[in-house]
């Protein structure tokens, strides 16, 4: 009855509710009123009839590596940006009308296309016909045109997939095993073995079995390598794990972390990164980096809470942890992706964390945590055994549950194009909420009954300093977007409550570009400053 009324409701085809359908409702419910309501978008493609056999090939390929459901096509059908209407095939001749109709067979022979001729009146308002092809997605090969060209869909283009990329897209549909490819590093000598040992074992009491045999045949029963006549030799998901110089193979085989000054990217003279920092080694190793880097970046805070302080961190840490354990596990390690690594971007108000390559097959934004698609499985489960991962929908399930019980908004996944394909995961703090709260090592220092006397502005100004360890009035400006001179008075203010320390180099009433507050602490002055404190003025 649900499925009934659904098609009772959109058969006046409402123009809000076109872009509702799928590809398999446009192609079952087409016709001229609904043809003339849709435009051209990531469903369907509109050619005239004079297009050919060949072109019609690569926009066949292009709809069949397009996940999650490829797309159609309508041939003889002018786009509405060239005036659109119609110029079909009823005056044409049975011969041209079949070799559209068997295009798709004869120049992209493993796609599978339905076709169907659909009634319409053209521009000279003469009964005729359009022919639509249906072409789905095809979930396990990269499908290639007769010439042995590939093509995929990037925004509402055609994009011919250089052959990197198409083995990329063949890895991701398991058409071609990346993974378990000979990683070409010597074993042992290129191996990291004491934690190869360690994990050998971890597998064998995780199993209950195996404890008879070698590491190497445990790792092979584990699809990390092969036991061969010369010995074992490890594929790239080994080298990825335990190798000693995995970058030699994959050289993006690295996180970037990246600490943007306020909530937005610059460029240029206005690029506002302070602090660029670079983790390298194996995928355990990457994510036990970035973790220590991401703990020294994030805040805890303590607001008030019926007249009682209370930490809150800035994030939940199962969030951010299972993001980047997601981008290291999961991202695309393939010969397209292999020279990008993963980058951690924090600003003031999100985080995001990014991991080369698009979704797995099938996976999208709407669906990702439902679906367990694997983009390594092979690495996958080792990690497992490294108790890095678990299910794997669960660490996205953590990542939005974990967000929601700190009362923070629900994460952003999205899939964008960049000249290669990103997946970004974005978490956001309540920055808004954060300005009235207090840093909690501030509380410590100056106490949490002279806390609760600061003002806004204060409080914005003193969790600066605890982040970045020092200011000086500019900072400051750029911080408030307030008047030099209002800012000079609130630092100076708050170094008369001693609650922040004002040192110089030069003598007083000299000009001192060194000059700078910190948070008032027993740490020595850096060498040729003393405390101006008690003259400042």
């Amino acid at each position: 009855m649900m499925t009934k009324g659904l098609k009772q409701t959109l058969l006046p085809f409402d123009d809000q509710l076109t872009h509702l359908l799928t590809a398999d409702e446009i192609y079952e419910r087409c016709d001229q009123t609904l043809l003339d309501k849709l435009n051209e978008d990531n469903r369907i493609e509109r050619k005239r009839k004079k297009f050919s056999g060949e072109n019609i090939g690569e926009y066949v390929s292009m709809w069949a590596n397009t996940p999650p459901d490829g797309g159609l096509m309508v041939i003889g059908q002018i786009d509405k940006k060239d005036g659109g209407g119609y110029d079909g095939f009823a005056d044409e001749n049975q011969s041209l009308i079949n070799k559209v109709e068997k295009a798709a067979s004869v120049f992209c022979a493993d796609a599978k296309v339905s076709s169907k001729r659909v009634p319409v009146t053209n521009t000279a308002g003469k009964e005729d016909f359009v022919i639509v092809l249906r072409v789905h997605y095809h979930p396990s090969i990269v499908i290639k045109t007769s010439k042995g060209l590939a093509f995929c869909r990037r925004g509402d283009e055609k994009h011919e997939l250089k052959p990197e990329e198409a083995r990329e897209l063949a890895v991701d549909k398991k058409q071609v095993n990346f993974e378990e490819e000979p990683c070409g590093l010597e074993y042992p000598s290129g191996f990291d073995m004491p934690a190869i040992s360690q994990w050998s074992q971890k597998v064998r009491d995780k199993m209950g079995s195996g404890h008879g045999l070698s590491d190497e045949e445990v790792m092979a029963n584990r699809f990390l390598g092969q036991n061969g006549p010369n010995g074992f030799v490890p594929n790239i998901a080994c080298a990825l794990l335990f190798a000693k110089q995995p970058r030699a193979i994959i050289p993006g085989c690295r996180v970037r972390f990246l600490r943007f000054d306020g909530t937005m990217e610059r460029t240029g003279e206005k690029y506002n990164a302070v602090q660029d920092v670079w983790i390298e080694g194996t995928i355990p190793q990457m994510i036990r980096g970035a973790e220590q880097v991401l703990k020294t970046h994030l805040r805890t805070f303590s607001p008030l809470h019926r007249g009682v302080f209370y930490p809150v961190p800035e994030y939940p840490e199962t969030a951010w942890y299972e993001a980047i354990v997601n981008a290291c596990v999961h991202r695309s390690y393939g010969d397209g992706k292999k020279n990008v690594e993963v980058k951690i971007r924090m600003f003031d108000d999100h985080l995001d964390i990014e991991s080369p390559g698009p979704f797995p097959p099938y996976v999208t934004a709407d669906n990702i945590y439902d679906m367990e698609v694997p983009r390594n499985p092979r690495v996958f489960e080792a990690a497992y055994f490294l108790n890095l991962v678990r299910m794997n929908r669960e660490g996205t399930r953590r990542i939005r549950d974990t967000m929601k019980e700190m009362q923070l908004p629900s994460p952003e996944f999205k899939q964008s194009e960049i000249g290669y394909s990103i997946v970004r995961v974005r978490l956001k703090n309540n920055i808004e909420r954060r300005r009235v709260w207090v840093d909690q090592d501030i509380s410590k220092i100056v106490g949490e009954a002279i806390v609760s006397q600061f003002s806004e502005d204060e409080k914005r100004v003193l969790n600066w300093i605890a982040e970045y360890g020092q200011c000086n009035v500019n900072s400051i400006v750029r911080l408030l977007d307030k008047e030099w001179g209002t800012c000079k008075k609130l630092l100076i203010t708050l170094t008369r409550r001693k609650v922040l320390q004002y040192v110089r180099f030069k003598p007083d009433g000299e000009r001192d570009s060194q000059a700078f507050f910190r948070l008032k602490s027993d740490i020595d002055l850096p060498d040729g400053s003393r405390d101006a404190s008690d003259n400042i003025t």
